[in-house]
């Protein structure tokens, strides 16, 4: 069971971008302890707050095998993008039961602030780098979806509405 609700598209906060994220205090920490949680009874690779929403530029990754290695990011910034390519079929707990095959540079780094209140940069890949990609949109208010052509898109989420 998720510790926290996911917030059901078309919720006008899954379209708003996300605020920065002040100081690193308590509140944040437990914040980023319930994403986790959440995050991981999805199961999934990671989750962005306004998923939960929290409008907060707040996000977790982890796409290690065993779990247990996410990693905390407050107001990240992506600093490189590769040329080199990844598809990854992409899906939301917000829009379940949907998903779409999209191309994403295959290594990135980003510079963000952990939870021990560090500013840090980082290098990410494969499905990694896919997954911090997706948290990024979250956090500006996009979809995984808005990735994709008018009509795949309008196809993606009619099909969507015939499943809810």
């Amino acid at each position: 069971m998720p510790k926290r609700p996911f917030i059901p598209w078309p919720d006008k906060r899954l379209t708003t971008p996300a605020a920065p994220v002040g100081e690193i205090t308590h509140e944040i920490r437990a914040i980023w302890d319930d994403m986790v949680e959440t995050m991981d009874a999805m199961p999934g690779y990671g989750l962005a707050a306004p998923q939960i929403g929290v409008m907060l530029r707040l996000a977790v990754v982890d796409c290690s095998q065993s779990r247990g290695q996410a990693v905390r990011l407050a107001n990240p910034v992506l600093t490189m993008a590769s040329e080199e390519m990844f598809s990854w079929d992409e899906a939301s707990p917000n829009l379940p039961g949907v998903s779409a095959k999209l191309k994403r540079p295959r290594r990135v780094a980003l510079r963000y602030t952990d939870e021990s209140g560090a500013e840090v940069e980082r290098k990410f890949e494969d499905l990694w780098a896919v997954s911090v990609q997706h948290q990024l949109d979250h956090l500006a208010g996009r979809m995984f979806f808005d990735n994709l052509s008018r009509m795949k898109r309008d196809m993606l989420l009619k099909k969507a509405q015939k499943r809810g």
